[in-house]
């Protein structure tokens, strides 16, 4: 695969399609020295990017809590989507929206003064975890934690907020997983590095209270489509040793979709009827 720099195609880049190599930004970009910047990551299925407003409007709510408006709207963000994807010929695609504290005449802490700078790029993007929807992720359990919601602005797309998502990927790739399981300050259980996660047991599903990690729209949506379904939700605080007797568990996100998972640290889960048929109806209700 080419280098995410050295592409053919076109980005959205500050209100005008530019050549996709040609879309970059000065060393001194303060977003890159100090987090100052936000995301989305979405998918469009069809020609259609699943739940596409509500991912513009989370990206000015994540701006906003960490200080900073994106003067574009939430309609031109909808419509430079689709102009990204009409101009790069991509039906079924990886869209990424991502708002940023500019190069400017602040290169401290502070920057008000700097420009707020916006761009959105799509590309073909497969299944995030390659064979696992059949076969079950592999999880290794993370030894960093999720920070206290008094530490950081957990309810937003923060791109500093997954410095320690990245340490923890890397750290379960190296032992040939797929992902990390990552715990929360006190010690629940929390999420993934960029999944929410369920279990299953006896019928009923369970899933951690999102009090200080991000509270996915596709988590949302499959807590929906459960609840449709008549199944039984609890959201709640979820401790590691009750692990040892969920019998199902799946991830959830846009890029991860609904993915199953086989094994998380020494535990060991079914790819069940329950996670196959969430994961199927998924399918369908985001091609619908």
């Amino acid at each position: 695969m080419p280098a995410y720099d050295d592409r053919d195609g076109k980005i959205w880049l500050d209100g005008a399609l530019v050549a996709w190599r040609d879309a970059q930004v000065h060393v001194l970009t303060h977003g890159l020295h100090y987090a100052s910047s936000v995301f989305e990551g979405e998918r469009a299925y069809g020609g259609r990017i699943f739940e596409s407003r509500r991912h513009s409007e989370r990206l000015h709510f994540s701006a906003r809590e960490i200080d900073f408006e994106i003067p574009w709207s939430v309609d031109r963000i909808e419509a430079a989507k689709a102009e990204v994807l009409k101009a790069n010929d991509l039906s079924d695609a990886y869209v990424r929206a991502v708002a940023w504290r500019g190069a400017g005449p602040e290169m401290g802490v502070a920057s008000r003064a700097n420009p707020v700078r916006l761009a959105v790029a799509a590309w073909h993007w497969g299944n995030y975890y390659g064979d696992a929807k059949t076969k079950g992720a592999r999880l290794d359990v993370a030894k960093w934690r999720r920070p206290a919601p008094d530490t950081a602005p957990f309810r937003a797309k923060a791109a500093g907020l997954y410095m320690i998502a990245t340490m923890s990927k890397h750290a379960a790739e190296a032992k040939g997983c797929s992902d990390a399981l990552m715990m929360d300050y006190r010690g629940y259980v929390a999420e993934a590095t960029g999944a929410n996660v369920f279990f299953v047991k006896d019928g009923e599903v369970h899933t951690p209270l999102p009090d200080c990690f991000l509270d996915g729209i596709t988590r949302r949506t499959v807590i929906g489509m459960l609840r449709d379904r008549q199944i039984a939700v609890h959201e709640r605080h979820v401790m590691p040793d009750e692990l040892e007797g969920f019998e199902q568990c799946w991830l959830t996100g846009t890029a991860a979709e609904v993915t199953p998972v086989g094994e998380i640290g020494p535990y060991r889960f079914e790819v069940g009827a329950m996670a196959r048929d969430i994961a199927d109806a998924y399918e369908a209700l985001v091609r619908a």
